[in-house]
């Protein structure tokens, strides 16, 4: 098989390789029966025409194969060519049935290997043609992506009138593998109605491509029927239904099943297990994770590669990153998936510093990276990340040939604008050729976060002039901007527009932001007002909006109001206690402030210290309030205590209303 291998590869030097090392041939041509007395081949001629070489139907179908799954054209051609220049043992005239056998070996192999145009010649002048025949070209369009051509074909198959023409189980599933979609569904519906037109309705493998065409095209009800109108079902069966219910978020559907079938007599396989793990994921469901990770552990499965990939992400939304660390730190393989979850794990628990040095540590040991990798890296930037780091990446963005993957350009926008580079994020946007609604949000996010809200206003006007519909993140950037922009009016027509003309129902967030916007603007009565008339309890944000706007303008009568439904819906957090102090104290009532202070005490509540960074030649310098632990600590006060009596010399009066000063003190001065 090696020699066989060798020759395979296409090449010049395959071919000189197999001559070179004929003495391994044997072992190949025996197991395929082939008697080989061929002189020597060359890249221009692999059958010499003085070659005696003799090969029967079901030699050849197993070299066309081989050529068909290698995608090695130069071999198959060459096969065909002698097969054409071969007595008139494979023509039609003379034994039309070794010959049907072996032309559509030959049009499979086409098919296979993208031929599409040769394919097609091919079948046309076919006198004969069976259901194979038509099965090999349909999958062949599938296989290469042109839906309509294998539709088209479909149809003329089934208007012949050839008793050898009719479609099969076969075809079936083959039409099925291609409805993935919900634009696909009234095909899929049509195929099952010629499941029973053909009585076909209990063939497991059409039951099977029909429960799993059905979840790809959104009707999850007619995937359940097929699944109880089944009389037989197999691991197939259960875990087309299993991973269907999954794959549409009916997490706990899905794992009710797989309990099911744990109870009955079929044994889960990897892909049932995989499906169970990514349930659990969906969930957070931790306990029931680590039951089927001990399953896993008893049937010798935890170290395949898909599974361990699975159960990191598993952990990792689970909050487990210990067990996550532990999973990617003992596997004996990595390959891109489990580098990304790994990396993603890390960033959506807040390890951005250690997402950031695995990426560099891949990057510097010379693991291939892929765009997954990089999106992700890129999601972890912000205020406090380095942009000397993030350029950097980008550079490697653009070595790689990855500029054009929407995912890391809509990564790229959002890393920029987030490190204070609006210009750079900006020249990227400009640069893709392709953009989707997550790069139109990513730059409208960009102006909101630096505040230029006509700007984020005029970007969403040119998205709606190119067609492209706004989602909830949409709305809810132009919400942030009109809020920062005092364009309460505007903002106000946004959330109409939301429902009236998109669809979309309004979140928490959104409201949270329209709160923001009303209160900023000084409107403190009608953001109450507005709270009151949601239809349903706003949460913890709209509430947090509500007590930072009275925070701005000072008024502790509704302050408290906010703050007391606050203290009930969110006990552990500082911001209730924190804003109300600092309320307490721009009106000076420093008895009131003392005795939020004393409650926050008493509730074990940490104020959250704030951060400021700042980069200075390639490395970023965080700071908190009266920091020493900087190397610098003693220049940076110096230099502040001489710019802050400079200020005070032209004038400058410190407003310290909203100080709040070390929480086991109350000063004033």
């Amino acid at each position: 098989m090696n020699s066989l291998r060798l020759c395979m590869n296409g090449n010049n030097g395959g071919f000189k390789a197999l001559w070179k090392f004929n003495a391994h041939l044997p072992s190949w041509t025996d197991s395929l029966k082939i008697p080989f007395y061929a002189k020597a081949p060359t890249s221009q001629n692999p059958f010499p025409a003085t070659s005696k070489l003799v090969l029967n139907q079901a030699n050849l179908s197993s070299l066309l194969s081989v050529c068909g799954r290698d995608r090695n054209l130069i071999l198959g051609s060459s096969i065909h060519a002698r097969i054409i220049k071969q007595p008139p043992f494979f023509h039609f005239d003379t034994y039309p049935r070794n010959a049907l056998f072996v032309w559509n070996s030959l049009l499979s192999m086409y098919s296979r290997c993208g031929e599409l145009q040769d394919a097609i010649k091919l079948f046309d002048h076919m006198p004969v043609k069976d259901t194979v025949s038509w099965n090999a070209i349909i999958s062949g369009f599938f296989m290469n992506m042109d839906f309509d051509s294998g539709f088209r074909f479909f149809k003329r198959m089934s208007e012949s009138r050839t008793v050898y023409c009719r479609f099969d189980k076969a075809t079936l599933t083959t039409m099925l593998s291609a409805c993935d979609g919900l634009e696909f569904s009234g095909v899929t519906k049509m195929i099952h109605a010629l499941v029973f037109v053909g009585g076909f309705e209990r063939e497991i493998t059409v039951g099977n491509a029909l429960i799993t065409s059905y979840f790809k095209c959104g009707c999850f009800t007619h995937g359940r029927q097929v699944f109880y109108d089944m009389i037989e079902r197999n691991v197939i069966t259960w875990t087309a239904l299993i991973s269907g219910l999954a794959q549409n978020e009916f997490y706990e559907d899905s794992l009710r099943l797989f309990a099911r079938m744990r109870g009955g007599s079929v044994s889960p396989n990897v892909l049932t297990y995989l499906s169970a793990l990514m349930a659990c994921s969906g969930l957070q469901a931790l306990v029931e994770g680590r039951k089927i990770h001990g399953l896993l552990w008893k049937l010798g499965m935890q170290s395949d590669l898909c599974i361990e990939s699975a159960l990191m992400d598993l952990y990792s939304k689970c909050g487990s990153l210990e067990a996550a660390w532990q999973i990617f730190e003992s596997a004996e393989e990595l390959d891109e998936v489990s580098l990304t979850v790994i990396l993603v794990a890390f960033a959506q628990n807040g390890l951005e510093e250690e997402a950031i040095e695995i990426f560099t540590r891949m990057v510097k040991l010379g693991i291939e990276v892929d765009p997954d990798m990089v999106s992700a890296i890129l999601g972890v930037f912000g205020v406090e990340t380095s942009l000397a780091l993030g350029k950097q990446i980008h550079s490697l963005i653009i070595k790689k040939n990855f500029s054009q993957n929407p995912f890391v350009s809509n990564g790229l926008i959002n890393m920029y604008s987030k490190c204070g580079d609006l210009y750079d994020s900006l020249q990227v946007f400009y640069q893709m050729t392709q953009k989707n609604s997550v790069s139109w949000n990513s730059v409208i996010a960009a102006y909101a976060r630096h505040g230029d809200g006509f700007k984020a206003l005029q970007f969403y006007e040119e998205m709606r002039m190119e067609g492209v519909a706004p989602t909830d993140i949409t709305f809810l950037s132009l919400l942030h901007a009109c809020s920062h922009a005092g364009l309460v009016e505007k903002g106000m027509e946004f959330l109409e527009s939301m429902a009236r003309d998109h669809g979309l129902s309004p979140l928490s967030e959104h409201y949270a932001c329209v709160v923001d916007m009303l209160g900023r603007a000084g409107f403190l009565k009608e953001a109450k007002d507005f709270i009151e008339g949601l239809p349903e309890n706003p949460g913890v944000p709209v509430w947090q909006a509500l007590l930072g706007a009275c925070g701005i303008h000072g008024d502790s009568e509704m302050g408290k109001y906010a703050a007391d439904i606050l203290f009930l819906a969110a006990p552990d957090s500082p911001a209730p206690y924190v804003l109300m102090a600092n309320i307490y104290s721009s009106e000076g009532k420093w008895k009131e402030r003392a005795s939020a202070i004393k409650r926050m005490k008493e509730m074990g509540v940490a104020k959250v210290v704030g951060i400021s960074w700042i980069e200075i030649e390639k490395k970023v310098n965080s700071f908190v309030v009266g920091d020493k632990m900087h190397p610098q600590a003693d220049i940076i006060f110096w230099l502040l205590s001489g710019l802050l009596k400079h200020l005070k010399d032209e004038g400058y009066v410190p407003d310290k209303r909203c100080i709040l000063y070390y929480l086991d003190q109350d000063k004033r001065d």
